[in-house]
């Protein structure tokens, strides 16, 4: 007989006794995990400095938290240790991460900061005696992602192949730099600190790769610099918001493992996978990538057909790192 798969998202249950991830009762509801690690916030000195939610207000790193049975705790310490180590020794030590334990901590993250949005989100609409009401395709990728990360306390097998786009670049940081950013929408997630940054599109089918892999070929092997991974970050984030498909997954549980099967992209509608490109909306996401370098809109898209960029030369190659005459 197959073992039921929790599934928070059919009652929208974000309740403090109940473990996030196993739907299991936990005794102590005053304990709970940070949403953010310890060592990163420790690292990085996070715990009161603001993060700012969908609703505009604004939290602090350590209110970020997410209730978590043992069973949980104890696969995440794990999965933590082995994250730490490899993200505080920097690019290369990220790079030998294996593909399941980086998708594992990246999607507990997005997926315990969504917790929290959840969280004040219900609690808004109860205050105003009325229920919070998710679009059906928010919940349907909501619910993909929550199943995907019951790998970290039971065998998911994924039949074609992580569902998600990920890509890592050596940066040329600074020694004290860090730098988070996610849109829960679209799960896209980007972090860089220490000499790397790291890309996710988290329920892609790995799409947003393909989509960029020109860029990506100029790019490999080559330390760029933080203006360059911004830009980088910036396409991915819109084109994520491009991307027009709800990918669809078969499910089969058993009581050994899950087994989750990617049904084709292209098999669902006849358009291509991601909407037309235009440069005034990817202009505007580009002002925000680049707000640390104090360009305006005005500035990005001067030339509405070719706006601003610092990844390659007008031969096409990519800029190196003593091209680029901005501020560090």
């Amino acid at each position: 007989m197959a073992v039921l798969v929790y599934n928070p998202f059919k009652r929208l249950n974000f309740s403090n006794n109940t473990c996030f991830l196993t739907g299991n009762i936990i005794e102590n509801p005053e304990v709970h995990n940070y949403v953010f690690p310890i060592w990163l916030m420790q690292h990085y000195q996070l715990n009161e400095k603001p993060f700012k939610l969908l609703d505009e207000s604004i939290a602090t790193y350590q209110d970020m938290k997410i209730p978590m049975s043992e069973e949980v705790q104890t696969s995440s310490d794990l999965l933590e240790s082995k994250i730490a180590n490899a993200f505080l020794s920097g690019y290369d030590a990220v790079c030998n991460l294996p593909e399941l334990d980086l998708f594992q901590w990246i999607a507990k993250l997005v997926y315990g900061i969504l917790y929290n949005e959840l969280e004040i989100g219900i609690k808004q609409q109860q205050r105003a005696g009325e229920p919070l009401i998710l679009s059906e395709a928010l919940k349907h990728r909501f619910t993909n992602l929550h199943l995907m990360l019951q790998s970290l306390v039971r065998p998911v097998e994924f039949e074609t192949g992580i569902p998600w786009s990920y890509e890592i670049f050596k940066v040329d940081n600074a020694t004290d730099h860090f730098n988070y950013r996610d849109e829960i929408n679209t799960l896209t997630f980007s972090l860089s600190m220490k000499d790397f940054g790291i890309i996710a599109c988290l329920q892609d089918n790995g799409a947003n790769s393909k989509y960029h892999q020109e860029v990506l070929s100029k790019v490999a092997g080559s330390t760029i610099h933080p203006i360059q991974y911004e830009e980088i970050c910036g396409r991915f984030y819109y084109s994520n918001y491009l991307f027009n498909r709800l990918p669809e997954y078969t499910v089969l549980t058993t009581d050994e493992a899950i087994y989750l099967e990617a049904m084709p992209l292209h098999g669902m509608s006849n358009k291509p996978l991601f909407d037309h490109w235009q440069n005034k909306p990817f202009c505007q996401v580009l002002e925000n990538f680049w707000k640390p370098w104090g360009f305006n809109i005005f500035e990005i898209q001067k030339d509405p057909e070719n706006p601003m960029s610092f990844l390659f030369d007008t031969e096409g190659k990519l800029l190196a790192l003593d091209k680029i005459a901005q501020p560090n």
